[in-house]
């Protein structure tokens, strides 16, 4: 039996999500995710106005009659959810843990999936992938993925995004949409990205939490690595180490969007102290432009 607590926070989420599917996002998923191109449907016999090229001239000869081959449309995707589960997720300075927001997240494009007739799965890892839910339809299904995004309890503390990605890319070797969800506090994984997004549309969406970008004059404050246990004593008074703190995090980002320019892998940043929603539709707009 499921609890009730997370019954009611499922249902609200999708009251929430779909509100926001189908008043903001309606049209612009679809619009800006295509099937994988096109698919053989038949074979039927050759009509004045038909291309010559589509004749399959094994059915021809066969037949002693031309035929061509029918293609149509491959409309169905799937849209696997790759989410980071690691430790550095449970960090929060808003009204939200970073894990919160991917969760929400997550279940918009999930309902924006379901809604346009696409399978949805899930993958969510550490330094090892910890859950694995296969790619389905329908609202029941989103559902538990969305269960499984706010209450699994991960064993590890760490991070490995190139582990992960080679596990999706064995588990999903057809092309896919795939919305890599991390903060990317995490190493060696840059040849990975340039792998998986060639054989996946892959999104990077960057979880960031403000004090992650700069720290205010609060005086001393330990920060704690939430995935090494490392700690470090930080004075915040003094100006000079606020700014430095401030241009590495600054320097880490933008190498990071680099990567994924580079690599033409697209990116969306997620900051907690904003809504998410409109850097989604930020997002769509720029890919709408772009097709």
């Amino acid at each position: 039996m499921i609890p009730t607590e997370i019954l009611r926070k499922v249902r609200q989420i999708q009251i929430r999500t779909n509100k926001v599917v189908n008043d903001i996002l309606a049209g612009q998923y679809e619009s800006v995710f295509r099937g994988r191109g096109m698919e053989f449907d038949e074979v039927r016999e050759y009509m004045p106005g038909d291309d010559v090229k589509t004749i399959d001239w094994n059915v021809t000869a066969r037949m002693g009659r031309p035929y061509v081959k029918r293609f149509v449309e491959e409309r169905e995707l799937t849209v696997m959810l790759c989410v980071d589960a690691s430790s550095s997720g449970a960090f929060g300075t808003t009204n939200k843990l970073k894990k919160e927001i991917a969760a929400e997240l997550c279940a918009l494009l999930a309902f924006s999936a379901i809604k346009n007739n696409d399978k949805v799965g899930l993958i969510m890892f550490t330094d090892e992938v910890e859950k694995f839910v296969p790619p389905k339809k329908g609202k029941k299904h989103v559902l538990r993925v969305i269960r499984e995004l706010l209450y699994f309890e991960p064993r590890n503390v760490k991070t490995d995004i190139a582990m992960a990605l080679q596990y999706l890319n064995k588990v999903i070797p057809r092309r896919a949409v795939v919305f890599l969800v991390s903060d990317f506090i995490a190493r060696d994984y840059e040849r990975d990205i340039r792998l998986s997004g060639k054989r996946h549309d892959l999104v990077a969406v960057n979880i960031i939490d403000p004090r992650e970008l700069e720290l205010p004059n609060v005086g001393l404050i330990e920060l704690e690595d939430a995935e090494s246990g490392e700690r470090v004593l930080i004075d915040t008074r003094n100006s000079a180490a606020r700014r430095k703190y401030g241009e590495l995090c600054a320097s880490e980002l933008d190498e990071r969007k680099e990567l994924f320019r580079s690599t033409g892998v697209d990116f969306i940043e997620i900051n907690t102290g904003r809504p998410y929603v409109n850097e989604l539709i930020r997002f769509f707009k720029m890919r709408e432009r772009r097709l």
